[in-house]
């Protein structure tokens, strides 16, 4: 699977992210996506064909296999990285809405006029979709987590299972390949997963932080504009709730 793509559009997340979320992309690209890439792949490479059972019953193997492995870690992980990671372009998505918001504005209003100050400053509408997609982020990162536990029972990979499932014709031993590699790398994907949602949380409360001390100054702002001329005052209002989207 080539990650170059998704990795050129992160990159454009990058500019809009707080400090947690230049670090949330660090870990998923240099522990998450380059060890699944360079490392985790090549373990489970042929992992059914080095899935034996002590039988020749013809579809016993294959059928063992389905029944513990109903889907790999790798292409579990794989849609965890793409679901984790797509919630990401609501902010891009929204800051090119308020690009386009600010060119129609100063095609009607001239050049010089400014409907935004910064199109990537994270408040109003933006501040929510910023928020939104933290949660969403941290709600399939659970998840995947949950699901990997749910399925194999374990993170811990074992080394022997055994398996009475038709077509085999009595209770086969069955040998995963590599078990002890496998689970090192389990624990390692987990712990960076576990990681994010950290790092998600603690995002999550910085914004509140942040969009509570804002609105403390925007109240001590509103209580000395009231010394203001009325029409001037209402003027610079309807502007700014209109730069909020």
């Amino acid at each position: 699977m080539d990650w170059k793509f998704l990795q050129g559009l992160l990159s454009g997340v990058n500019k809009y992210s707080t400090a947690f979320g230049r670090i949330w992309l660090s870990v998923v690209f240099v522990f998450r996506v380059l060890v699944f890439v360079v490392a985790a792949e090549r373990v489970w490479s042929d992992d059914q064909g080095l899935f034996d059972c002590n039988t020749r019953q013809p579809g016993c193997t294959n059928i063992c296999y389905d029944y513990f492995f109903p889907i790999s870690h790798i292409r579990l992980w794989a849609l965890q990285l793409i679901f984790v990671t797509c919630p990401s372009f609501m902010v891009v998505l929204h800051v090119a809405y308020r690009e386009e918001r600010e060119r129609k504005y100063r095609v009607k209003h001239g050049e010089d006029t400014r409907l935004y100050d910064n199109t990537g400053q994270k408040h109003g509408g933006l501040w929510w979709t910023y928020l939104m997609s933290l949660f969403i982020k941290t709600a399939f990162e659970v998840t995947f987590l949950y699901l990997l536990h749910y399925i194999y029972d374990s993170f811990k990979l074992p080394r022997k299972v055994q398996c009475d499932v038709s077509p085999c014709p009595n209770l086969v031993d069955c040998y995963i390949a590599r078990p002890t590699e496998k689970t090192v790398f389990t624990y390692f994907m987990v712990g960076a997963s576990v990681l994010c949602v950290v790092l998600n949380v603690c995002e999550i409360f910085y914004l509140i932080a942040i969009r509570v001390v804002n609105l403390k100054h925007r109240g001590s702002a509103h209580a000395s504009s009231r010394k203001m001329p009325p029409n001037r005052s209402l003027f610079n209002e309807e502007l700014k709730d209109c730069s909020y989207l």
